[in-house]
Parts: C-alpha cells; structure tokens; sequence
C-alpha cells in the first residue's frame, strides 16, 4: 500500500504507476531553507489553501523560481494541523476533476512547515514569531472565510471574543486576527520590516475588510496601553504594510466519497474524511476543479514570489476591483446562489444534476447573460463573456465535482446584496434599462424567500442550511396578510422591503410586487415552485413539454458514480 508520507514517497515507481505527479524538488533542503528564510505564512490551511495556493508554490519549487517553502498557520480554533498535516508530514494529495472525467493526482510538497496559530501552544508559536521577526518575511496570505474578519456584531458593536482579546492585549490573543496583529507587533518591535497581508477569501473587498480588522485590534491594544502607539502608524503607512485586494476562484468540496475509493483502488492508505468537533470536513487529499483564477493587486513592499509563472495574475487595484465585482455580481456567484435555493426545493442534491435540468440551466443563464452581463464591467485582464460561458458550460455542468446546493445556501442572507442587489442597483441607474423588467434575478429572490419556508417543492420538510439571520427571518414570514383571494399568505413584504437585506430598495426598483406575486404563486401546492419558474422563463407545458424527474435528472446509468453518492450538508465554502 501507498502511503502519503515522507517514507512512502521513497517508492517513487510505485506513485508513478499510480498516475499520481511527485515533487520534482529536494523537499529537505526547502524546509531547510524556509525555516532560516521564510517568505511566506499562510493563515487557514484549508482546501482552497491547498487546492491553489499550495498548488502555484509547488510549481515554481518544481521549476527553481524559489527555494523556500509556505508556513502553514492553522487558525485557533482550527484542528487540521493535528488531524491532516502532521500524520502526513505535510503533504497533500490534490485530485483534480476534468468535465472529461479525467483526474489529474499529484501530491503537493510545497508546506514546509505546519503550526498551530496558538499563544498557548508555545513551541509552535515561537516559530510564527521566529517567521514574523525575519526580514525576510514577504506576504503574510488568508483564507479563514468571512467570519474569520468578523470583530463586530450586526448592530456595530464588537463581540464578546473580540472585547476579550482587546483587553488581553497581544501576548494572550485568541482569534485569528488578533493573533495575526500580535506577531506583526514583534516585527514592528524587531524592525518595523514591510510586509504584505493579503486576503484570499471570496469576500468583496477583502483587502480592505483585512486590513480594517488588524487595525481595530492594534487601536484598541493602543488606546488600552498594551502596545507602543507608533505600531499603529506603521500599520497605516502603506508603503510599509499593505493590503492587496485579491479576486479567487476555484470550487473545492467536501472530499468526495467516490475519490477516496478511486484512491484507495490505486492502493493509497489512510484517505479516510475527518470529521472536526466543529463539523468541519478534511481528508488527506482534496478534490477541486481544475478550473481557477487568483487576481492580485500589485502592491507588495518586501517584494513576493513569481506568482505570475503559476498562472496567478497581477493587475492595479481598480483592475482587480472590476474582476471580482464581475464574478460575484454578475457570472458566477449569482448563478450559484439561485441553482443553491432551487435546487433545494426541487429536491437536488448536487448542482452538476441542477444543470441538467433545462428549466434550472435556464434560470441560471438568464441570471448571467440576460441580466448581469448586460450591466457588468469589463475587467480587462478576463473577458466576462468568455468567464461565464465556461461557468454555464463547463464548471456548473461538471458531474465530477460533488458540490451540493445544501453547501452554497449557507449564509444567503449575507449575499443576497452583492449578489443580486448590485445588478438591480444597475439596471436602475442605466436610463437604457428599466430595473422593473428584470425576471430571473427576481424569480431568485422569490425562491429564496419560499426556501426560508423549509418546505420542498412537495411539500416535504427540510432544514435549511445556516445562516446568521435564519430565525428573524422565519419570524417575519410567521407573520401572515390575506392574499387576492382573501387567503391567508406569509406576509413577504417584511423581508422584501428591508432595503439594508438587499443593498436596494426593491420597491423603488418596481420589483416588489413582482417578487410578492412570484412568492405566492410559489405556494400554490405541489409542484407550483416549478410551475412558476416555468411560467416565468417561458418554459410552461404549452410551449414545449413538462419536465418530469425522468426527463431533468441523470439516470444512475447515465451518470457517473458520483451521481449515486448522497453528499449531506456540507460546511461553509472554502471556495470560489
């Protein structure tokens, strides 16, 4: 049996007749080297860490553009340091999925180094601080998702986690940006050395949000004097640290069951999925698309890798800016969103399966091409017809990619305003458009709002995926008010007309009433969320034929294995 360690990489005839790329690098000599250079500490170890940014730092070990590995920095409250790096000296297997069914295996070395982002365990953050005290220091990178930025509550006021590192100062710090401002605190009292920070999350603005983050810890310990009070200008002083904006891109799920056995098949042990004491997934290996981007703004002020030679992109920060707004306003995010909450209440399990449902491929094309390209900005460095046509294509279709619409629902509350609020926001300010003749864009609004409900299509109950504002939100739809027919209906308009939910006011929009009138046509019985869908997109019975689960589904003979795997809910993306 292959196993995934340093000794088990020593039976290289036996990976390579596996299919499965090794590194072409002396791996010792890299570690070596980090841990008396390190360029490089990456916040949050997760998939899409591993799946992209571990995977560019092993090409340019692969081809000598660099010498020095990543330190991975498992967040506090994390536990795949101990569960997947550790047993495995660091590596990776990354499997990527093709739309072809092909899968490209190689086993990522690039991690030269895995520690616990934790003051209370000493021996691995005396290596953080080692790190972050060398000048050689470059870029300091995250993906600890959104929540991991998060010091305030939805009222503004800072958490209970958030009061307590204030008070405790940087040599007790707990959360990850607490953390990450005491250890650049020691490079500020080594040296004051520059160093970028970079955000990695799919998140608008997460250059920006980063940096607001580390600055409101380091004014806080300021005011309560636990650091000097120049430790805050350094921070401010651009040239010194920056804050690169940053657009990413690549689907990576819950390790896939189908994966594990293909593996296995090859004779790789030890490929089993952890499960965390938080629900969180991770397995040795990560599958992931094989489709990606990475934008990065150009402002690093203690230089950084050639990141350009693994395909990563740099561009100044408007470009940047109009990137990732192309994606999650316009031909992607949107799309995933409405196929997450319709693939719910018609009872799908995968998006791939979504896809084959011409009534849903359908939605998820007008969402994109008829009403977000139309009033989206042209980056430049990507062409935005050229992104969204591999997104309905190529990317959504692909059945190998396991990801369920249960996952993508997480969290909608927190999106719907970039996702669907920016597009309405620019129909409304074009004079040659009118806000109030959008359809799909409203039809996922409508859906969403059904969704919250917790019923399906027919009429069976489901929980809906987590999400911050769930409850209030079910609360207000408790709420009933007659109908036209003097039925009693969910009085929608308590969620439709809070402007800050949705970034607009949909009523100034003119879409209120249309989204009103789409949410109860969709609680006329079974089948009338499809009914209405169909209604709206021109896609009824009369015009064609009705789409029954015979006719919108992959048979278990036409799909692949995947098909016939159940993937429960899954966490939170650490994803495109």
């Amino acid at each position: 049996m292959l196993e995934l360690n340093e000794r088990g990489l020593l039976d290289v005839e036996a990976w390579e007749a596996a299919g499965i790329a090794l590194p072409r690098f002396d791996r010792h000599a890299v570690a070596e080297h980090t841990l008396d250079h390190p360029r490089w500490v990456h916040f949050g170890a997760g998939n899409i860490f591993r799946s992209l940014i571990a995977k560019a730092q092993q090409k340019l070990l692969n081809e000598g553009l660099t010498d020095t590995g990543i330190i991975a920095a498992g967040t506090p409250d994390s536990e795949t340091i101990d569960r997947v790096y550790r047993p495995h000296d660091n590596l990776t297997l990354l499997v990527e999925m093709g739309a072809d069914g092909q899968l490209r295996k190689e086993v990522l070395a690039s991690v030269a180094e895995a520690v616990c982002a934790d003051p209370f365990r000493t021996d691995d953050y005396v290596r953080l601080v080692r790190a972050f005290e060398n000048p050689s220091l470059q870029l300091v990178s995250f993906t600890v998702t959104e929540k991991g930025y998060a010091l305030t509550e939805a009222d503004g006021t800072f958490t209970a986690e958030a009061l307590r590192d204030f008070e405790a100062g940087p040599h007790r710090a707990e959360q990850v940006m607490a953390v990450a401002a005491a250890l650049v605190y020691r490079r500020y009292l080594k040296g004051a050395y520059p160093l970028a920070f970079v955000s990695l999350d799919n998140c608008p603005h997460n250059g920006d949000l980063l940096r607001e983050s580390i600055l409101t810890v380091a004014r806080e310990w300021a005011a309560r004097g636990h650091v000097q009070s120049g430790f805050v200008t350094y921070l401010e002083e651009r040239r010194k640290v920056s804050f690169p904006l940053t657009m990413i891109d690549k689907i990576t799920p819950r390790p896939s069951p189908v994966i594990r056995e293909e593996l296995n098949r090859l004779g790789l042990a030890g490929m089993e999925e952890k499960t965390s004491s938080r629900h969180t997934y991770s397995a040795p290996f990560v599958n992931a698309e094989t489709v990606e981007y990475l934008v990065i703004e150009e402002a690093f002020p203690a230089g950084r890798p050639p990141l350009e030679a693994a395909g990563i992109l740099f561009a100044d920060r408007d470009t940047v800016n109009r990137t990732d707004t192309m994606k999650v306003t316009a031909c992607l995010n949107p799309l995933h969103t409405a196929l997450a909450v319709t693939g719910c209440l018609l009872g799908y399990e995968r998006i791939a399966d979504e896809m084959q449902d011409p009534l849903l491929r359908e939605l998820a094309r007008r969402i994109g091409e008829d009403e977000g390209l139309p009033v989206v900005v042209d980056p430049g460095i990507l062409s935005p017809a050229k992104f969204l046509d591999q997104v309905l294509n190529e990317r959504l279709p692909n059945p190998f990619i396991p990801d369920t619409p249960q996952r993508i629902a997480s969290d909608t509350s927190k999106k719907v305003a970039i996702r669907f609020g920016g597009t309405i926001r620019a129909h409304m300010e074009r004079e040659d458009l009118d806000a109030a003749a959008l359809t799909a864009v409203p039809l996922a609004i409508a859906a969403w709002c059904r969704y919250l409900l917790g019923t399906d299509d027919e009429g069976r109950a489901f929980a809906p995926s987590p999400d911050p504002r769930l409850g209030e939100l079910q609360e207000r739809l408790s709420h009933s008010v007659p109908d036209a027919d003097g039925r009693s209906c969910p009085d929608v308009r308590r969620i439709l007309a809070d402007e800050n939910l949705f970034g607009v006011d949909l009523y100034a929009a003119g879409l209120g009433p249309k989204i009103e009138r789409m949410f109860r046509e969709m609680l006329g019985g079974r089948g009338a969320v499809r009914r209405t869908l169909e209604r709206e997109l021109g896609l009824s019975p009369a015009s064609g034929r009705e789409f029954s689960d015979a006719d919108t589904r992959l048979t278990q003979s036409e799909a692949p294995d995947e098909a016939n795997i159940r993937i429960e809910n899954a966490e939170r993306s650490d994803r495109s």
